[in-house]
């Protein structure tokens, strides 16, 4: 499963999601048999080879319509802000599903 964050830097130790129209960043992680298998990043977030079948956002006043199109499933990390605190929320079924 390929997931998809907005991130506020290239620098993985350092980042932290974002709002979608803030993103200096994109991140896509390969999540299989839950582990980690693989990172990128990308300033596009178009330019990945893989297409992402989650986003995960910061707060629900995200405008994420042009991702739900695409038939991506849209959750919410309302507390957690690092990549291994999103992934981990992720696993642990931590993240919300975005209501609209």
């Amino acid at each position: 499963m390929y997931i998809l964050i907005p991130m506020d830097s290239d620098n993985l130790q350092d980042s932290s999601i974002c709002k979608i129209n803030e993103a200096k960043c994109w991140t896509q992680i390969l999540l299989e048999e839950g582990r980690v298998v693989e990172t990128k990043h990308s300033e596009d977030k178009d330019s990945f080879d893989n297409f992402s079948e989650v986003l995960i956002v910061m707060d629900e006043s995200e405008y994420v319509w042009p991702f739900i199109e695409l038939g991506m499933m849209i959750l919410v990390a309302h507390t957690q802000r690092s990549v291994d605190d999103i992934m981990e929320a992720f696993l642990f079924r931590e993240l919300n599903e975005l209501t609209y």
